[in-house]
């Protein structure tokens, strides 16, 4: 299944991500904080969808009520 978001009010502009029998394959992120993104990218290559979103849901980003993360999560939700 393949995954593609756009994400809100973060800096990121787009999620692709690729999921297989509830294993994320890969993460793509457009915009944001290049490095940071790369590696959550990387940690999240080969994790189920399940302990993703319980990891990185409801992170906030300064005083922003979400966060790429978060954002991430949401997109996940979609492979449920």
């Amino acid at each position: 299944m393949v995954i593609d978001y756009i994400p809100r009010g973060v800096c990121s502009r787009a999620f692709h991500i690729e999921v297989e029998d509830g294993v994320i394959r890969s993460v793509q992120v457009t915009g944001g904080c290049h490095g940071n993104l790369q590696g959550i990218s990387a940690l999240l290559r080969g994790m189920k969808v399940e302990e993703a979103i319980g990891r990185m849901e409801g992170i906030r980003c300064g005083g922003k009520p979400t966060s790429c993360p978060d954002q991430l999560a949401r997109a996940l939700k979609q492979a449920l």
